[in-house]
């Protein structure tokens, strides 16, 4: 797999792209607040990280192809492939939150071999090369919390398609009464890394793409959690369901799932 020195690089375009993200929301401050003129920077920022993502990791490994969210780079579902969201978050970066990240996974023969999530504002990287999970060179590893009566979950709320918005409802109405609480950061990358370092005990979300959860899945599964679509099996990243948890309420919060899902 990746050798220190290309891990060490693949830091560093993270780095210089974060810094370009950073640089370019000060912007934000300048713009008349119009719709059109703040989306065109978001657009631009996505655009131009997502470019800068993908040159970098294509000098390190010229053969892999790239499923990326902004399609700068020619598409394929390749064996040896990146995985790319070049800004999850963007709402949250356009309102001045600073939940947003950069996400990165990498597969051969479609397994998952290295995911990277860096999160500009604060300088974290939390990633794994398959030998558990990290932020910033320091081991993380799930909660060891083990009934939803004393777990905090995270969630996302649906954007553009609502099919199933009633039954989703029912569930959020449910683990309101049954855990300590339900949190929902704006990035499902954010809130997979966050369940890998034991914050929350667990994440669940419908109608996510392979570059909202591919890295995050694999570093949550590396600190020793378990990754689920609502159907109990493994088409978490192209099936666009997706369930992590400790490994510990697992079962019983994949069952409250499955009994409002149709």
């Amino acid at each position: 797999m990746f050798e220190p020195i290309q891990h060490e690089q693949i830091i560093h375009i993270l780095q210089s792209t974060a810094e370009f993200q950073l640089q370019e929301r000060n912007k934000l401050k300048d713009i008349e607040h119009k719709e059109k003129g703040l989306n065109q920077l978001v657009s631009h920022v996505d655009v131009e990280s997502e470019r800068m993502v993908v040159n970098g990791l294509q000098h390190l490994t010229p053969d892999a192809a790239f499923i990326t969210e902004e399609e700068t780079v020619e598409q394929s579902k390749a064996k040896t492939r990146w995985i790319i969201d070049p800004l999850d978050g963007t709402t949250n970066y356009l309102f001045g939150l600073d939940q947003f990240c950069i996400s990165i996974a990498f597969q051969e023969e479609g397994i998952t071999k290295y995911g990277g999530i860096y999160l500009p504002v604060g300088d974290q990287y939390y990633y794994s090369l398959g030998d558990g999970a990290y932020l910033n060179q320091e081991r993380i590893q799930i909660s060891d919390r083990s009934d939803l009566k004393s777990s905090l979950l995270a969630t996302g709320f649906p954007y553009y398609d609502f099919t199933e918005i009633k039954e989703y409802l029912y569930i959020l109405h449910d683990l309101m009464k049954e855990t300590k609480g339900l949190r929902r950061m704006g990035s499902a990358a954010i809130d997979l890394a966050y369940t890998a370092e034991g914050r929350f005990d667990a994440f669940f979300e419908l109608n996510l793409s392979p570059w909202d959860v591919a890295a995050g899945a694999f570093i949550v599964e590396q600190a020793g959690g378990k990754v689920f679509d609502f159907k109990g099996g493994d088409d978490y990243i192209f099936g666009r369901s997706i369930m992590a948890s400790n490994n510990k309420i697992d079962h019983s919060l994949l069952s409250l799932i499955q009994s409002h899902m149709p």
